[in-house]
């Protein structure tokens, strides 16, 4: 007779910050600010190198996660030949964040490649954005900045251009998450970081708004999953492709939202995976 499987046990956040933090090899500042930062994490081997761009999660809150939580995978990432630009932003509960100022911090350290990044040896031909959870609607973002509104303060002519976004377990549709309570973040977040009562506060921020967004996108959800609704996964993959863009969302079953971010997961293994595929293109 065999015996039960053991229910599945979800990864917690302190499982993954009790390890040994790995470190960078480079901070750059962006601004005043001590989050206004991007750590570096370079490859050994022939240069240039491909780049990660990298975008932590936390509710768009900085107190509770910065860039920090991502360090894990991001040496993971440069042990495997990469070169990581792991950025940071102001989050709404930190003054200058919110709107406008959690969105133009993202731009700002994408763009700060630009001046920075060659000197690196890094190949800005080649720039994939992965994002976990909140960090997943700003990558999504991020490669959808030509298509804000160019009456938007966010606006830029000719941001830094993405050649392929993949989203961990993301909230890339802002009207969604603040209509569903269900979500770990809460609703009332939402209102603070897209600029409550403007007259149209998603045009500019919410993913879905951008579309198309001409990128090759991929979504990587834990099944189990208990923070992130499993369906605005499947909402946006539906809005994405019906808008013409290339889409995909990837199902990885007995996972939760913290395995999305941790080294030695199935979860991490389909990223690396999505990862290698993008940079073959």
């Amino acid at each position: 007779m065999t015996a039960p499987s053991a229910p599945h046990r979800p990864l917690t956040w302190a499982d993954l910050t009790a390890r040994p933090q790995p470190s960078p090899d480079r901070t750059f500042s962006y601004g005043s600010d001590s989050m206004q930062k991007v750590d570096v994490w370079l490859p050994r081997g022939a240069r240039p190198y491909p780049i990660v761009l990298m975008v932590h999660g936390g509710c768009w809150q900085t107190e509770i996660a910065d860039r920090k939580l991502m360090n894990w995978v991001a040496d993971d990432l440069r042990n495997a030949g990469y070169a990581v630009w792991n950025i940071d932003y102001r989050g709404v509960d930190r003054p200058g964040g919110g709107y406008p100022g959690t969105f133009a911090d993202a731009a700002a350290a994408t763009d700060l490649l630009r001046t920075a990044g060659p000197a690196l040896g890094l190949d800005l031909r080649r720039v994939v954005a992965v994002g976990h959870s909140a960090g997943g609607h700003l990558a999504l973002w991020l490669a959808g900045r030509t298509r804000v509104p160019a009456d938007s303060p966010l606006y830029r002519a000719d941001p830094l251009p993405l050649a392929h976004v993949i989203s961990l377990g993301g909230l890339p549709d802002l009207e969604a998450t603040a209509a569903s309570p269900d979500n770990g973040c809460g609703t009332a977040v939402v209102e603070r970081l897209v600029g409550g009562g403007r007259a149209d506060p998603y045009a500019d921020t919410s993913v879905p708004r951008l579309l198309p967004l001409g990128v090759p996108q991929d979504l990587v959800n834990g099944r189990e999953d208990r923070i992130i609704p499993y369906r605005l996964a499947t909402d946006y993959v539906a809005r994405a492709k019906a808008a013409g863009d290339r889409v995909a969302l990837h199902t990885v079953p007995l996972t939760g939202h913290v395995e999305l971010v941790a080294p030695e997961t199935p979860a991490w293994a389909e990223t690396k995976r999505l990862l290698a595929r993008a940079f073959a293109r």
